[in-house]
């Protein structure tokens, strides 16, 4: 490899000067190589870093041949000297969740034996995948140790111990890796193979928060957020909190009880709401005989098919109802027998703008409003 790895040598490098080694165009961008870089590629679960390269926007830094590539959408001189700069924001966001993986990965080891089989990291969450299945109690414990680990601010070292070391030293690693080995060290929790940059001590993670869970593949899918991702998540969920609270007029302590109450209330309106809505459907569907086409407003989909086949069963003629779904569209069905039904919307789609479909002597589907003054004139062919 042609590139010096400056996050190698220290994770907080912001800024950098260096020399173009390369440049390559390929398709819309320029591939980049220097003699030194603080851009992390993408790799081991982790994007890559992003910035600039004098005043280029760096689109994305990749590993290709066992080389470091920026890529660029303009030419930089081979042979020049450029200044570099990371989004470090970012990048630190990332090693504060990637230094917050492995204290769950090594916790978890320790206390319950699961590898991780699996890590992922983007701007919205982490992921990581354990070959065991948590209960909720462990779960707690794990997020608790893990946040242990933050407070006692325990040291973090990278570094690429020699072959003769490998041997004394047990440490985790997800798959073999060729040529030389990194490895992470935070101070009684984990030891790592790893060629991502981390904090340099835990309590840079600030907290560490397991959001959620789910079962994959024999295994558990945790779902984590640490550091400045945390705060943002808290962030965002106190303010939902809070417009709840103001929206019911109760204290932070009474939300859960209020929504539960709320929700009493609803279903007991929706049990009123669907014996109403069902007296209404009865009295369209049982009025007047002579109608043929029936108007309702604001029905379902499921309404308009429930009121159809009762007006059909009633009449024993073709039932033809129509409700408003907007300001341009309305919703239909056809109901009665099917060797009249098909025949009968056949005919509507020659003379008017409308969709459906359907089988069994039901047709359901969408007219547009400009159609509805047509109607009328089809009345006289529902039988």
């Amino acid at each position: 490899m042609i590139s010096q790895k400056l996050y190698d040598v220290n994770s907080k490098i912001k800024e950098f000067d260096c020399k173009v080694i390369s440049c390559q165009k390929d398709k819309e961008f320029f591939k980049v190589i220097l003699d030194k870089t603080a851009f992390f590629p993408e790799a081991g679960g982790q994007p890559c870093d992003k910035g600039i390269i004098n005043d280029l926007e760096v689109i994305d830094v990749q590993i290709q041949n066992d080389e470091i590539i920026h890529f660029v959408k303009e030419p930089l001189n081979e042979g020049e000297f450029v200044h570099g700069e990371i989004d470090y924001k970012r990048r630190f966001g990332f090693m504060q969740n990637h230094s917050a993986e492995h204290i769950i990965s090594g916790i978890v080891y320790k206390n319950y034996g699961f590898q991780n089989v699996g890590f992922h990291l983007n701007e919205e969450f982490v992921t990581l995948d354990f070959d065991g299945i948590f209960t909720s109690r462990q779960l707690e414990e794990i997020e608790y140790c893990a946040n242990k680990a933050v407070w006692e601010n325990r040291s973090i070292k990278a570094y690429y111990p020699e072959k003769s070391q490998l041997d004394n030293i047990s440490f985790r690693q997800k798959k073999e890796i060729q040529g030389e080995i990194r490895l992470v060290d935070i101070e009684g929790v984990d030891i790592c193979a790893c060629c991502a940059p981390h904090v340099e001590k835990t309590g840079e993670i600030g907290v560490i928060k397991l959001i959620s869970t789910e079962k994959m593949r024999g295994g558990t899918r945790i779902y984590m957020k640490s550091g400045m991702y945390a705060l943002k998540d808290y962030s965002e969920k106190l303010s939902s909190i809070q417009t709840i609270q103001n929206l019911l007029s109760v204290k932070p302590n009474e939300t859960a009880q209020a929504v539960n109450l709320l929700l009493g209330k609803l279903a007991e309106e929706k049990q009123v709401n669907t014996f109403l809505k069902e007296r209404i459907i009865n009295l369209f569907a049982f009025g007047d005989k002579d109608k043929k086409i029936l108007f309702a407003e604001n029905f379902e989909m499921k309404d308009l098919q429930n009121l159809a086949d009762k007006r059909y069963n009633f009449t024993k003629n073709t039932a033809f109802v129509l409700s408003k779904r907007d300001t341009d569209n309305y919703s239909f069905v056809i109901c009665g027998e099917e060797s009249r039904v098909n025949p009968f919307f056949s005919h509507l789609k020659e003379k008017l703008n409308i969709k459906g479909g359907g089988k069994g002597g039901m047709i359901s589907g969408n007219i547009s409003a400009e159609s509805l003054e047509k109607i009328e004139e089809f009345e006289n062919e529902l039988d």
